[in-house]
């Protein structure tokens, strides 16, 4: 009997399995991007907060940010990569501070 994905074998009455291989989702970076204004200690503040890095994690990303111009916080899913950009801006423009996340792809 021949189901959806399946088709009969003319030479032999076996059927023929096809394999579908499963989509691997895109990944997304996030990504600070260094200004003038926002401080070091709020970056690692919201780099601890909401991307659990460790104090020393957080200030190696804050280092590249402020001498490259941006860092990468974390590698996710396109939809969680869009809102933790979301929150921390959210949160950074609470607290007064003018910090620019993107997500693009990996």
């Amino acid at each position: 009997m021949a189901g959806p994905d399946r088709k009969p074998n003319e030479q032999d009455d076996t059927e023929v399995v096809d394999r579908v291989k499963p989509v691997v989702p895109r990944r997304y970076k996030v990504l600070f991007h260094n200004d003038d204004y926002t401080t070091m200690e709020f970056v690692v503040e919201t780099l601890m907060s909401f991307f659990h890095k460790s104090q020393a994690e957080a200030t190696h990303v804050m280092l590249t940010v402020h001498k490259t111009g941006k860092g990468v916080a974390g590698v996710y899913t396109r939809e969680i990569a869009e809102t933790k950009v979301s929150q921390v801006m959210d949160h950074a423009k609470q607290c007064g501070m003018p910090l620019m996340l993107t997500a693009e792809p990996e």
